[in-house]
């Protein structure tokens, strides 16, 4: 038996008309070739699809059998045409987001925040366990965006800038070298370095200062969260280096101080990957201009 969408279409409206010049006349066709798509139906059923003799007409025991996969059925192509329509005309979408920069969750929630509002048809997640695969994942199209620091020469992937900041050094106001104006690699070799819970090569007081200089602070403690980092530091537990915007309040507090890396201070810029044929979608274009006025908000403070 061989059921086209029209088939199924045919049965819906002839049960909801109750006949089928209704019906004809709701599908724009004549009732002649109405007729002769239910008889063409029913001998491929073998089976009799309506009760003739009813009025309004019913359907029958096996029509209703069609009908019921007529309901399942239909408002999921609905649905997947809807879906369709809203990709071509950009409204729609997938946003998987893989972050490399652990401490970009802070900046990133309320870009996504103001992004749904405007969007609310896009898919958003974010992929923070493809952190440390998150470009071949991005090649593979497991995920749509990727937040780095580090970016590379990929065929099909451009990187765009975000913002520029600079790592600097965090410590209580107590510490000892809370009197320097600027520290460097040398001065973490007796200290506890409290550090998110990543690789090293993924963090900028590792990759920017202390692997080239052949440095090892005292011990290492890994920490999930900026506020129970920036707790245990006031608390004088360890030191830490952060992005300038992630301690933003900290620098107007009593507890705390801020210096730069090195006499000149470090510099790093944050990228988003992205596929190169997703660069021109607009919702794609939306979430990059969000990222940037965030940022700009973030460098104001």
């Amino acid at each position: 038996m061989h059921i086209e969408f029209r088939h199924l279409r045919t049965i819906q409206a002839i049960h909801e008309a109750g006949g089928l010049a209704r019906a004809a006349e709701q599908m724009h066709i004549t009732q002649s070739a109405l007729s002769h798509q239910v008889k063409g139906l029913e001998d491929q059923a073998g089976v009799e699809l309506f009760v003739r003799r009813s009025k309004p007409l019913k359907l029958s025991p096996a029509g209703m059998r069609l009908l019921k996969l007529a309901q399942q059925v239909l408002p999921q192509i609905e649905a997947l045409q809807e879906e369709f329509t809203g990709l071509r005309a950009g409204s729609t979408g997938r946003m998987h987001i893989a972050i490399e920069c652990h401490a970009c969750f802070e900046w990133l929630f309320p870009v996504l925040e103001q992004f749904r509002k405007t969007w609310p048809d896009v898919d958003v997640d974010i992929r923070p366990g493809l952190a440390f695969d998150a470009l071949p994942a991005l090649l593979k199209e497991e995920v749509d965006l990727v937040v780095s620091s580090d970016p590379e020469d990929l065929p099909g992937v451009e990187f765009v800038e975000l913002f520029d900041y600079a790592p600097v050094f965090v410590a209580s106001s107590l510490h000892p070298l809370a009197q320097k104006s600027f520290v460097e690699a040398n001065d973490f070799r007796g200290e506890t370095l409290i550090t998110y819970p990543v690789e090293r090569s993924r963090l900028d007081v590792f990759s920017q200062l202390l692997i080239p200089a052949k440095v090892e602070p005292a011990a290492i403690r890994q920490v999930e969260l900026t506020a129970v980092i920036l707790l245990l530091v006031a608390s004088n537990r360890g030191v830490s280096v952060l992005p300038d915007w992630v301690v933003r309040e900290v620098k107007y507090s009593s507890d705390y101080v801020t210096r730069p890396l090195t006499a000149k201070g470090l510099k790093r810029r944050l990228y988003a990957a992205v596929r190169s044929d997703d660069l021109g979608k607009p919702f794609m274009q939306k979430l990059l201009g969000l990222a940037g006025e965030e940022a700009r908000k973030l460098q104001a403070v």
